[in-house]
């Protein structure tokens, strides 16, 4: 599925800051098919991740000293007007909103529970451009510990509505919605997680097959970090690349693909 542009309040790009780029590129490039050419100097490192020559993420040097994670960033008008609704909503700025050569514009935020997420007015860039094929990005989803206070913060910022579901044992799955339509998911943070793992927002790739892409995953130096297992969508296995990143691959059912 190719997208030329998204509407304000959906998610619309992913990018993760590596301690080792070129191991990072290496492992994406062979799990995915990810062509991964090096970027401008200007650029400082960040590379754009291609498939058919249209862009699907972002690889980038780490800028922090923590584990690596992949970065969420949710399409905006105003880049400067989402700080200050993050601010009155109970968030904080991390990054304030700042240009990206001719790109966009973007900020980082965390939530009041403690997930971290990203915001992108976007320039030249309106973010990811194919989704929802094998290879490329598929879904965002927040594990909180408060399910509550996470509608209250993201309602306010985007106007996301809500959609609950009953998901049995893990308890309820929330949908957000941008115009009645479903753009990313909340759950309660798993139990099985460790207590030191804080709430994030993960991130889902479409693969063909999630079984020979777990095992793909383990033999390009990753780990596989629970068998995979059937949801409602599909097929998935959370996993982690060689630096420690975490992510999903999911064999999504065929109406979902499109």
């Amino acid at each position: 599925m190719e997208i030329d542009e998204y509407e304000p309040g959906v998610p619309s790009w992913l990018d993760l800051g590596s301690p080792d780029i070129q191991r990072t590129v290496d492992f994406y490039g062979a799990l995915f098919g990810w062509e991964v050419p090096e970027g401008p100097e200007e650029a400082g490192g960040y590379r754009i991740a291609t498939v058919r020559g249209r862009p699907v993420a972002g690889i980038g040097p780490a800028q922090n000293p923590g584990p690596p994670f992949w970065s969420t960033y949710v399409n905006v008008v105003s880049a400067d007007d989402s700080a200050e609704a993050v601010n009155r909503a109970g968030g904080q700025v991390i990054v304030p909103p700042m240009d990206v050569l001719d790109a966009g514009r973007m900020a980082v935020f965390v939530d009041p529970v403690g997930a971290f997420f990203s915001v992108w007015q976007p320039g030249t860039h309106p973010g990811a451009q194919v989704v929802n094929e094998p290879g490329t990005w598929s879904w965002t989803e927040l594990l909180t510990t408060d399910l509550d206070a996470s509608k209250r913060f993201y309602a306010e910022v985007f106007g996301w509505a809500t959609n609950v579901q009953d998901a049995g044992p893990m308890g309820q799955y929330v949908e957000w919605l941008v115009d009645g339509r479903s753009v990313a998911g909340m759950m309660q943070k798993p139990p099985m997680l460790p207590a030191e793992v804080p709430p994030h927002w993960a991130v889902y790739f479409s693969v063909g097959d999630a079984d020979a892409a777990a095992a793909r995953v383990a033999e390009l130096g990753g780990t596989v970090l629970m068998p995979p297992t059937d949801i409602e969508p599909g097929r998935f296995a959370p996993v982690t690349d060689p630096t420690g990143a975490t992510f999903n691959v999911i064999a999504l059912k065929p109406q979902l693909t499109g």
